[in-house]
């Protein structure tokens, strides 16, 4: 009996050491699993599409087949505009052009201030006035990054956002670029004995030439503060044509994100492109110095309102805005001064025939409102991402580097003095026989996201933390991201496109920079006031429009991929450069049947007619359409009106609305009517 009794002893010991064995085991397959997840990388597109599933985003789309490109529907949707064809970039010199002296006694350091488009206008405004005046530029300094604490000791200033060496070798023959001052120079400094100019914005060249000169001659160096956006005129003199192109060589080609920003985009960029289907970035332009400038308020109808004229008057008592704190906000949105609501875009692409399972990508550092604003777009489109969708927390820390642990003493709001006289009733109050209420709340702190007490009791608004500064830094990664995004996308559409001092936005430099580099890619350059003229006529039944409404829609949206290229010209040229590069920085390319670039020309629009002919190294590369030229609109406007604000469940023929309100699908036309309607659109002109 006891051998019995050693034996099933020994049995069990060897079961618990085996069982623990195999413990140890399954947790090191966990942890390496969890490894492999999460360190590496595969550019296969397939793996990519896999790593879909560790994310938020879980594509949902009516069926597995992708449109076929050679359908009247794909080609209207995401089919390039032909009538921008023969519009090719070609930004380098055209004239006789000197190369920079190899070294340089007169250097010019440039300080920059501002968000994600002011910077990117100031530093090609700086290289053009370092060619201007003959002088050696050093890279320039962003203070949006260097003013935030915490920030990696890994970035300096202008490297935290873009690629120094890539910037200063592609202007090479431009102009010369070097990364700091001599000693000589730097002490000085250091101790603020070097001239400085507080720019202004949009300097004409005759303010460098007359006033900066003359000092750089005395002083061997000048320091310019740009803290208003760009620096030098939009629209330069005939004869500095040349600076123009610059402009375009520095924006277009020399200034590259750095290398984590640009693996970090493109991963996004497999990601939304891994189900094989195109997609549409989406950049809302709902900021809140935007709204205020243009006294938007109304429009939100919640303590953001408080918000908007809070900051209004702060613009207000600082000249930057002119005019009365309470505005007629509806008037505003009637003439095309406010943003347009996410609900009304998803709307009106779901007019022109985008279905609801359309993968569209939100751009934008801010979207003031919030998700609250954005949940009519979402119950209107499955598909809708952002860059947070899309990537892990681990990806975006990332970008941001080894940064220090910050323990933010957040600014207290005093509490009021009736608070403060309980208080100290309380502290002296003398024996306490029966249990006292618990002492007066802490007061609040404010920095929270999203929590806004302080408008109700305080005039000014609390000071920014160390951790929002470094947040505002951020915004600048995320900015960059979102821009090399929406450049790449199928379809781009601005919600608005004006900052928060009336000028051109980020959503402007991605139209121009689309318009450079793919003019035929599709851009929506919408005209708002046409838009909320459309959805004041279906106010009353927003979901629930008839053929005539969906056919105006469409043809305004068709109309403004040319003809909005004329008015953005006027608009928006004026004060950036960069949000309407040509004619300066483009050409025409002949069509292989020998057709002139002039006879290829004939379908632009004026602003663009005046750009030459492209040299002949570039070759004779445009397809020929000569076919089908004259039925270009009608093959391209064809759409299933039917279903629009609908899915198919299943295999059953019951539908179900996306309107997420609760209202029907509309009403629904027969399918006579539908094919009335596309015909008559076809003979009317259809798209562009």
């Amino acid at each position: 009996m006891k051998g019995d009794s050693g034996g099933k002893m020994v049995m069990k010991s060897k079961l618990k050491w085996v069982g623990l064995v195999g413990l140890v085991l399954s947790a090191l397959s966990l942890f390496t699993h969890f490894l492999l997840a999460r360190y590496s990388y595969s550019d296969d597109a397939l793996t990519e599409y896999q790593a879909i599933t560790i994310f938020s985003w879980r594509p949902i789309f009516e069926n597995a087949a992708d449109l076929s490109p050679n359908s009247k529907l794909h080609r209207r949707l995401w089919g390039p505009v032909r009538r921008l064809e023969s519009l090719q970039p070609h930004a380098k010199p055209r004239q006789q052009y000197a190369v920079p002296v190899s070294e340089s006694d007169r250097f010019i350091f440039v300080r920059i201030r501002g968000g994600f488009h002011e910077i990117r206008s100031s530093i090609c405004d700086a290289v053009v006035i370092a060619r201007l005046l003959n002088a050696t530029l050093v890279v320039p300094e962003i203070q949006s990054t260097t003013s935030s604490k915490g920030i990696s000791a890994q970035f300096k200033s202008f490297a935290y956002l873009y690629n120094e060496d890539q910037f200063m070798s592609a202007l090479a023959n431009d102009i010369t670029i070097v990364k700091t001052l001599p000693k000589s120079l730097k002490g000085a400094r250091r101790k603020k004995k070097i001239p400085s100019f507080k720019v202004a914005n949009s300097q004409s060249p005759y303010y460098y030439l007359h006033r900066v000169l003359p000092v750089l001659k005395q002083h061997s160096v000048v320091e310019l503060v740009v803290s208003d956006g760009g620096c030098l005129q939009a629209i330069l003199p005939p004869d500095l044509e040349e600076y123009q192109r610059l402009r375009c060589r520095v924006a277009f080609h020399a200034l590259s994100f750095r290398q984590e920003v640009r693996e970090l985009a493109t991963k996004i960029l497999h990601r939304l492109r891994a189900p094989g289907r195109p997609f549409i970035a989406y950049d809302p332009g709902m900021t809140r110095d935007a709204l205020a400038y243009y006294g938007c308020a109304e429009l939100f109808q919640d303590v953001h309102t408080e918000l908007i004229q809070h900051r209004r008057l702060w613009m207000i008592k600082r000249g930057v805005v002119k005019g009365n704190l309470t505005v007629d906000s509806n008037m505003r949105r009637l003439n095309g001064s406010c943003p347009l609501m996410p609900e009304e875009i998803g709307i009106i692409l779901r007019a022109y025939g985008y279905s609801w399972d359309t993968i569209i990508y939100i751009s934008g550092g801010e979207v003031f409102g919030g998700q609250k604003k954005l949940i009519p777009f979402h119950a209107i489109f499955e598909n809708v991402v952002d860059r947070t969708s899309l990537t892990t927390p681990w990806e975006l820390n990332k970008i941001y580097g080894r940064e220090a642990n910050l323990v933010d003493k957040y600014p207290k709001t005093p509490p009021a003095a009736e608070n403060e006289t309980k208080r100290e009733a309380w502290k002296t109050s003398g024996q306490r026989p029966r249990p006292l209420p618990p002492p007066p709340a802490r007061p609040k702190s404010y920095n929270i996201e999203g929590w806004w007490g302080w408008v109700a009791e305080s005039d000014n608004e609390p000071e920014s933390t160390v951790i929002e500064l470094r947040t505002n830094a951020h915004k600048l990664l995320w900015e960059a991201i979102d821009y090399t995004v929406c450049v790449e996308a199928d379809v781009f559409v601005p919600g608005f496109d004006r900052d928060g001092k009336g000028r051109p936005s980020f959503a402007s430099l991605v139209m121009g920079h689309r318009l450079y580099q793919s003019a035929t890619a599709k851009s929506f350059m919408l005209d708002r006031k046409e838009i909320a003229k459309h959805m004041d006529e279906i106010s009353d039944h927003l979901y629930e429009f008839n053929k005539t409404w969906i056919k105006s829609v469409r043809n305004h949206l068709s109309k403004s991929l040319v003809d909005g290229l004329t008015e953005e010209s006027n608009a928006s040229k004026l004060s950036s450069f960069l949000s309407f590069p040509v004619p300066e920085c483009a050409c025409l390319r002949s069509e292989p049947n020998g057709a002139s670039s002039h006879a290829s020309a004939s379908q632009l629009p004026a602003a663009l007619k005046v750009a030459p002919s492209c040299p002949a190294w570039m070759g004779k590369d445009v397809t020929s359409h000569t076919g089908d030229k004259e039925n270009e609109d009608l093959d391209e406007d064809d759409s299933d009106t039917s279903s629009l604000f609908s899915r198919q469940s299943g295999g059953s023929g019951n539908k179900i609305t996306a309107s997420g309100g609760g209202r029907s699908g509309g009403e629904m036309m027969s399918s006579k009517e539908e094919t009335q309607m596309e015909d008559q659109e076809e003979l009317e002109g259809g798209d562009q």
